[in-house]
């Protein structure tokens, strides 16, 4: 795997590691969540939200956020 500039500048610039195993968009809203060393991290808007140690309970948590947040 080749690193480029623009991969390293982008990684560094937005401070998400790990692999991305959610990505969509809820109320049109953008959630990813990123599998890190610390658990599950959701990112909503590109706002780091918090990290959980499942999946399922990142997940739940980003609804839970969005649901308040529109309300």
């Amino acid at each position: 795997m080749t690193k480029t500039f623009g991969s390293i500048r982008e990684k560094i610039s937005t401070g998400k590691s790990g692999t991305i195993v959610f990505d969509k968009k809820i109320d049109r809203i953008p959630v990813v969540i990123h599998k890190d060393k610390s658990g599950f991290v959701v990112y909503i808007d590109g706002d780091k939200l918090d990290a959980y140690k499942t999946q399922p309970q990142a997940e739940k948590m980003a609804k839970e956020f969005i649901k308040q947040y529109k309300g």
